[in-house]
Parts: structure tokens; C-alpha cells; sequence
């Protein structure tokens, strides 16, 4: 899989790098160093949405329809009877718009990508914008921030998909360690549907509160972040002993999947819960004139053993 040609490249002082698209406001690289200081792409192009801005509600809606005070919205089904990450036509599939991009001593250190959808796309109510600013420090942390207003009531759910490998040479990840701050999960049917409940991770494969390995089971759970507040928080970590890459996710985000369709990549996606809008009991994501969606997810990179 080839890819993506890159809109612009962000650098910092290291000379690590993370290449950036307008096609889906997509990661289409991160280039950071390994324990000897060796610097390779550590993310995985998987094609579909791989890298990729994913909305306008990303993962799962149940039916392809919701209900938002007391009205029914259909929505365009990709997925059987479902809609999946935003419908058929979904933020992944659109060209972006490079809004501005900010240099600090003749690097590219951060750019911003906007996007207009109108009232009815894919199904969805309200006219949209958003926006997704990434930004690469010195500290080898890349920061996406996501921001989206409407003129009428909608729901939104943005992440990005992006695949990890930390061994950055297309093996295998089951022995690339992982932990993540979950003592719960949403459970789903044969559709990949939540059920509505939240379940123990304890005494299950879902359990990785401690730090192990990922194994070769093929994961698509939604984890239910510990302590979620709105605010930043450590969400998860992941390293890779043979090459000492250490990759930490903090996040706003009440919730994170991990997926691991294929063995050569992981994704860690910050986000709202699958088909929240017609479960009551998950965090909201209806999104109403004069208020503004913002979230946040920091991938920090690093070596293990080091601060």
C-alpha cells in the first residue's frame, strides 16, 4: 500500500518529522527516532482511513438513524444496515483545505486543516465546520487538537486512524507491549453494535491495565478511559523492546479503541463511544449553536528507560 503524498511536513529540532495530507486531513508519517537514534516511519498504511480524520461520527450508529430532541435523523448506511465512520462519504474521503501553517526557525512546526459540511451531509443535521490542528514539539509529541461548530443540533465525533507499528519494519505487533487506562468496556453484538452496557476488563483478553503484550488476537473494542473528566489525561502506552520505542496517548476523549485488524499496525483512537446518540447512558456528543467541540490527543514518542 502506497503512501500518501504529503501537504505539508512538520519538523522539529531532532529531525523528526511527521508528514501531514489534505486527503483526509491524514498522518501520513511519523518519522521518529529509535534507541540508536535511527529515525523510520513508525505508522502503517492500511489504506480506507489509515492516518486519516475520521468523522462525522466516527466508528459505529446503529440502523443508520438517531433520535436528538425528540426528532429522528436517517442517516446514509455503509455498512449493512449501519452508518460506519460518517457514511459513505465520510470526512476521510475529503480533500482538506491547508488553512495555515506556523514556522519556528525555518521549521514547520504546526499546521491547521478546515472543513465546511453542509446541512443534510451523509444524513447528518446542521451545517458543520471544523477544524484539525496538528503540532510536532521537541519533545517528539504530536498534538491534534479538533474544534467544530454548527448552526443547528447535530452529533460529531471526530478521532484519527492511524496505525502504529513501533518496530517500524512491517512485523508483526503481538509482542509490541501495550497498557491502557481501562477498567471497563463496551461490549457489542454480532454487528459490532454496543449493547449499551459497560463491562469489567477484569478477567478477560480485554484486560491490559498492566502493561503486556498485545498478542495476536484481532482486537475492535472501544476501552472506557478510567477518571474521565474532559481534561487532559493519560490514556495509554505502548513500547517495543527491540527497537526501544515508547509511545504515550493522553487524551480528553472518554474513550479509546483499539484495533488491531491487521497484524503488522495497531490503532489507538481517541474517541467518543460507537452509536453514542442512542444510548442515553453514554457521554453526549450532541454538539448545538453557539457551543464549540474541542478535543485534544497527544502521541508522545520516546525511548525506554529515558524520562
Amino acid at each position: 500500500m502506497e503512501r500518501q503524498q504529503a501537504t505539508v511536513t512538520l519538523v522539529n529540532a531532532h529531525g523528526e518529522r511527521v508528514e501531514l495530507s489534505d486527503e483526509g486531513a491524514a498522518i501520513a508519517g511519523i518519522f521518529v527516532r529509535d534507541r540508536h537514534g535511527r529515525v523510520a516511519d513508525v505508522t502503517v498504511p492500511e489504506g480506507g482511513s489509515a492516518g486519516k480524520t475520521v468523522g462525522r461520527y466516527a466508528n459505529r450508529i446503529a440502523g443508520a438513524r438517531f433520535t436528538l430532541d425528540g426528532r429522528v435523523y436517517h442517516l446514509l448506511a455503509n455498512e449493512g444496515r449501519n452508518t460506519l465512520h460518517g457514511g459513505p462519504d465520510g470526512f476521510a474521503k475529503r480533500t482538506w483545505q491547508l488553512a495555515r501553517a506556523r514556522s519556528q526557525e525555518r521549521r514547520t512546526v504546526s499546521a491547521e486543516f478546515a472543513l465546511h459540511s453542509p446541512s443534510g451531509d451523509q444524513g447528518f443535521p446542521g451545517a458543520l465546520d471544523c477544524s484539525v490542528v496538528y503540532s510536532f514539539d521537541d519533545d517528539s509529541a504530536l498534538r491534534i487538537e479538533y474544534a467544530a461548530t454548527t448552526d443547528a443540533p447535530t452529533v460529531i465525533n471526530l478521532t484519527n486512524h492511524v496505525y502504529f507499528n513501533l518496530r517500524a519494519d512491517g512485523s508483526p505487533v503481538a509482542v509490541q507491549k501495550l497498557r491502557i487506562a481501562a477498567s471497563s468496556y463496551t461490549p457489542v453484538d454480532a454487528a459490532m453494535i454496543p449493547t449499551g452496557a459497560i463491562a469489567p476488563v477484569e478477567r478477560t483478553s480485554r484486560d491490559f491495565r498492566n502493561l503486556r503484550p498485545i498478542g495476536g488476537e484481532a482486537f475492535d473494542c472501544n476501552f472506557v478511559l478510567d477518571g474521565w473528566d474532559g481534561e487532559l489525561r493519560f490514556a495509554a502506552e505502548a513500547c517495543d523492546e527491540q527497537s526501544g520505542r515508547r509511545l504515550v496517548v493522553e487524551t480528553t476523549q472518554p474513550g479509546i479503541q483499539l484495533y488491531t485488524g491487521k497484524s503488522d499496525g495497531f490503532a489507538l483512537e481517541t474517541q467518543h463511544f460507537a452509536d453514542s446518540p442512542n444510548h442515553p447512558n453514554f457521554p453526549s456528543t450532541a454538539l448545538r449553536p453557539g457551543q464549540t467541540f474541542r478535543a485534544v490527543t497527544l502521541y508522545r514518542f520516546g525511548i525506554l528507560g529515558t524520562a
